[in-house]
């Protein structure tokens, strides 16, 4: 067979240690599911998903629970056509760039440098090194968050000095966090280091992420269906968020939205689907599937995880009769509203405490799944950047890069670092995204692959649709979140925003 030399010369090591005639096998049934009629095919498509699903690990981290939680608690329901929107033209995006690389089974990296430039292929690389290991912190700021509260709720707390209420001491509160850090990238290390060993590995993993995410959407599931119990969920406004396209008479409501659409995958994300595919062995004839496993492994879980937080947070938080939801929402802090402010706000669902270590439990899912993805992310990258050979030494050794972040747990990484990660993957999304559609048609390069009549020209599109969002959200989101930083504007009243 073809394909398995070809990932072989690849370079990547995981591929190169699968079975010829595995890989032989899953072609034949990939051939003869194409001619199945469509359930059928659905169904045999479904036992064969995988790379996906860390795409989904990795956008389901700390950002969509913040993004969620703030949408849910001051605009309720009105925001929840954002999402579905936001990661359609993400995956359409993810779908060029899986074209791209099934046709030839060629790493991108080399792909971009080679047919472009090398200095883009370098900075897209750096972009997603950079950002992925500062965004690492924030994952783990929501796992130690959701940890300490965990263990408030079992009663441990810090001693208070009663004059004042301050806390006289936070070494508890420490050691809890940094107990529940290590222990969760202690985990991630065995998983992650499993993907860089052999097939098995990469089976083992993936099924990891598929029920971690479907264990992270029955959390938050079961707080939804508390409250549907107790008749407090609007089924009208429910669709009204999903179908009137609202965007809310708030200062800045329209800019936040094109923010969050603009920005749904991240530059990490873009690097890290071509290899996770070549590194299952993929090839032509994977393209179906491929294409399925990114509606069913990534959109679906996203629009349904994000959705439900929302809805959640609308039932409950967002409740101006009971005074919580205008209070938040007339707070100037508003900024500071972080997804563990949810979790304390539900002790009311399903008794005292069972909502929200529901909730606490599904933000530690969230940040478990985007740790690990970040870290496989990191270990291909830079052997890439710097033209290593892959080996599973290697590999593991660079996984071990974004590890610093566990110091996010108690520590906040300093402002110019999240600064930093902005302005380089905001700046370089629009770039790749442009780069993805010059690559995807170009027929000296793919030859048919480009695709032909009016299929292409409306896939080509919604491509264009994709850019020119990419460019609009990137350069609020520079604006927002470093130019703001970097040269304050003068404080003016407060508006309800969503942060990203």
């Amino acid at each position: 067979m073809s394909q398995a030399p070809e990932a072989k010369s690849a370079g990547l090591p995981m591929t190169s240690k699968w079975d010829p005639a595995q890989l032989e096998r899953d072609q034949q049934t990939l051939i003869d599911l194409d001619r199945q009629p469509l359930l059928p095919r659905l169904r045999g498509y479904f036992k064969l998903t995988g790379p996906a699903w860390m795409q989904s690990a990795m956008t389901l981290g700390a950002g969509s629970a913040a993004a969620s939680v703030v949408a849910g608690a001051f605009y309720g329901y009105q925001l929840l056509w954002v999402q579905p929107i936001a990661m359609f033209l993400g995956v359409c995006m993810m779908m060029a760039l899986g074209n791209i690389t099934l046709t030839k089974g060629e790493r991108a990296y080399l792909i971009v440098g080679r047919e472009l430039h090398v200095s883009i292929a370098f900075l897209w690389a750096l972009a997603t090194v950079v950002s992925t290991v500062i965004w690492h912190f924030g994952q783990y700021a929501l796992l130690g968050g959701a940890v300490w509260d965990l263990a408030n709720v079992a009663g441990f707390r810090n001693p208070v000095d009663p004059a004042t209420g301050e806390p006289t001491s936070r070494a508890l509160e420490t050691a809890v966090r940094f107990a529940g850090g290590f222990l969760i990238l202690g985990i991630n290390i065995v998983l992650v280091w499993s993907y860089g060993s052999k097939p098995r590995g990469i089976r083992l993993y993936e099924t990891f992420l598929r029920w971690m995410i479907r264990l992270v959407m029955l959390a938050f599931l079961v707080v939804v269906i508390a409250q549907v119990a107790r008749s407090r969920v609007d089924f009208s406004g429910i669709l009204r968020g999903f179908t009137a396209f609202q965007i809310p008479d708030q200062p800045g409501a329209a800019t936040t939205i094109l923010g969050a659409i603009g920005a749904a995958v991240g530059i990490n994300m873009t690097f890290l689907y071509p290899y996770s595919i070549l590194a299952k062995g993929w090839g032509p004839h994977h393209k179906g599937l491929s294409r399925f496993d990114l509606v069913m492994s990534l959109f679906v879980p996203y629009v349904i995880l994000t959705s439900l937080i929302i809805v959640g947070m609308a039932s409950t938080v967002h409740d101006t009769a009971a005074g919580f939801g205008t209070t938040l929402a007339n707070n100037p802090a508003i900024a500071a509203f972080k997804p563990i402010d949810a979790a304390q706000a539900l002790s009311g669902v399903w008794g005292s405490s069972l909502g929200r270590i529901v909730f606490d439990l599904g933000f530690m899912g969230m940040a478990c799944g985007a740790i690990s993805a970040h870290m496989v992310c990191v270990g291909f990258t830079v052997c890439e950047m710097f033209g290593l050979e892959y080996t599973p030494r290697r590999y593991r050794m660079f996984t071990l890069v974004p590890a610093i972040g566990v110091l996010g747990v108690m520590i906040k990484s300093p402002i110019w670092l999240p600064v930093l990660a902005s302005a380089i993957a905001f700046t370089m999304l629009p770039i790749a995204y442009l780069v993805f559609f010059i690559l995807n048609n170009k027929r000296r390069y793919l030859g048919d692959a480009v695709g032909r009549g009016w299929r292409r020209a409306v896939f080509n599109a919604i491509l264009l649709v994709a850019l020119a969002m990419a460019l609009i959200g990137s350069g609020i989101q520079i604006k927002n979140k470093v130019l703001n930083k970097l040269f304050p504007p003068p404080a003016e009243p407060a508006a309800r925003t969503v942060q990203q």
